[in-house]
């Protein structure tokens, strides 16, 4: 049975990983990517009203930047967002918890989840949260590790025998697509699928798969790439439209 998030768990690991200075798990261009990738699927044009949730330390916070947005981060982790703070002092921070975001309703042009779902093993709440603050015909974007994908599975699934905790909390399960779509659609989202490999990796947790990161990268790269493997590449992006009850 599903049980909700533990948050002093997320908030003492992430402020581990702080204290350590090993969190952005990717290099800046792959930042930008992914970035690219969620805005190209929702079809969103600056300048909009962007807040990043689960921003972490503020990488994908500032790269909504770059593209344009009038975007600031929220996050659970305060040692994290002190983090950002001194990275990006002309970026905007709050701390918030995405199930219960201190935000007015409709107040927002859009929302990034930047791989925050992956950490709610029950995502209803954080899903209404934003039916709640986005305008009519606002958008969410998301990205969040596939559980279709075998690295992901293998490596990042409680059901697999080769799961490795080290590096997570033990919120974090990767996702299926269908189910976060019946979700959102469910609440009223239009919701559009899409699938992302090709990611570079800089850390992992482990120093014995940091060595190997190199050739994942590469062979993440190519395995994928052809069209019939889509739905098992390494990441699952959502954007969901809310629509306007007004017509």
């Amino acid at each position: 049975m599903a049980t909700g998030q533990h948050k002093e768990k997320e908030k003492e690991f992430f402020a581990w990983h702080a204290a350590k200075g090993e969190y952005d798990v990717f290099d800046e261009p792959t930042n930008r990517k992914l970035v690219r990738e969620c805005l190209n699927l929702a079809g969103l044009r600056p300048p909009a009203r962007v807040a990043d949730l689960g921003c972490g330390s503020g990488a994908f916070t500032r790269a909504l930047q770059g593209e344009g947005f009038d975007s600031f981060g929220l996050d659970l982790s305060q040692a994290l967002l002190s983090a950002g703070r001194r990275r990006y002092p002309e970026t905007a921070f709050i701390t918030g918890d995405v199930e219960f975001l201190p935000l007015r309703s409709e107040s927002l042009d859009a929302v990034l989840l930047s791989g925050i779902l992956h950490h709610l093993p029950e995502p209803a709440a954080c899903a209404r949260e934003m039916q709640r603050v986005l305008k009519p015909r606002g958008v969410f974007m998301s990205f969040d590790p596939n559980r279709l994908n075998p690295c992901m599975w293998l490596y990042r699934d409680k059901s697999s025998p080769f799961y490795s905790p080290k590096g997570v909390t033990e919120n974090e399960r990767p996702v299926l697509a269908q189910d976060l779509v019946a979700l959102f659609s469910g609440l009223g989202f239009e919701v559009k699928v899409g699938y992302l490999s090709g990611l570079s990796y800089r850390y992992v947790a482990s120093a014995l798969l940091r060595l190997a990161l190199p050739v994942y990268n590469l062979l993440d790269a190519w395995l994928f790439r052809p069209e019939f493997m889509r739905r098992r590449r390494a990441f699952v992006l959502l954007a969901g439209t809310k629509k306007n009850p007004r017509g």
